[in-house]
């Protein structure tokens, strides 16, 4: 799943928690690490990298260092294209002042212009975090099958509990507008069909996915994506939310500046984009 697993290095306080867990889940993928740092590259950093991995436990083997110089997003950018990287780790910055998370300017260019997956850790442990609730963005789009599938598949990995497919109903406001000069009963009818036509939808997907021993729920909402999902995510005291990005289609371009600005400017939980 993922071959290749890359994790931005900055000699901040969270870098050994950050490093153990990405060595967590380089373990679990039985992927290859590789390490990037940006930055003028000097002997007192060498070593001061050296020991982070020792005491890391890093295995040697599959870890590799890229050092390069100039602006951050452009050269881990340039380094996840020429590794060939498939899940980039990141760590979210806290506002202390009223205990949020969120992505700062650099986060969010990187996200934007990743080719890979990106994996954006809130509180990152030393001692690895646990992904026990799992909530996936199941709204139609052409990446959602392929978003589903990575994400039960990352699920199983990790050893989630349970999983929450949240899905919202496009032009809702608009449908149910329209059946309002309906009868009640009628009315009641198109919600009941909408709420359904969602569901089939995800069953339709999950039905050819090896789901193991995973609960799966299914949840739909008549409200803006991001908005709802960053609700249920904080209501249920979810550990991780999955969404995708439909690169190829400009998705961000789109989209970014009003739904996932909502979800990287409070981040409710950890986030994995996905990319196809």
């Amino acid at each position: 799943m993922y071959h290749k697993i890359a994790l931005a290095i900055a000699f901040s306080p969270r870098i050994e928690a950050l490093l153990s867990e990405t060595n967590r889940l380089v373990n679990l993928f039985d992927s290859q690490l590789v390490l990037i740092h940006v930055g003028k590259r000097s002997d007192e950093r060498e070593a001061k990298l050296q020991g982070l991995i020792e005491k890391a436990n890093l295995s040697a083997e599959k870890t590799k260092v890229i050092w390069k110089e100039g602006k951050p997003v452009k050269m881990i950018i340039e380094a996840c294209h020429e590794e060939e990287i498939d899940l980039l780790v990141a760590g979210a910055l806290k506002n202390e002042s009223i205990f949020t998370y969120y992505l700062g300017s650099v986060g969010r260019k990187i996200i934007r212009k990743a080719p890979c997956s990106v994996l954006t850790l809130i509180e990152p442990k030393l001692e690895t975090t646990g992904f026990s609730q799992i909530v996936f963005n199941g709204t139609q789009a052409q990446i959602t099958p392929f978003l589903i599938k990575q994400g039960i598949d990352f699920a199983k990995k990790v050893d989630a509990d349970q999983i929450f497919i949240l899905n919202e109903i496009k032009m809702y406001g608009l449908q149910m507008g329209t059946a309002a000069e309906d009868s009640e009963q009628e009315v009641a009818h198109t919600r009941r069909q909408l709420v359904q036509d969602e569901i089939k939808y995800v069953e339709g997907i999950l039905g050819k996915l090896d789901q193991g021993d995973l609960k799966i729920n299914i949840k739909v909402t008549g409200g803006r994506w991001a908005i709802e999902l960053a609700r249920f995510s904080e209501k249920i005291g979810a550990d991780l939310l999955v969404v995708g990005d439909e690169h190829k289609l400009n998705f961000f371009d789109r989209i970014f500046p009003h739904d996932l600005e909502d979800l990287l400017s409070t981040l409710p939980c950890n986030l994995l984009i996905v990319k196809k």
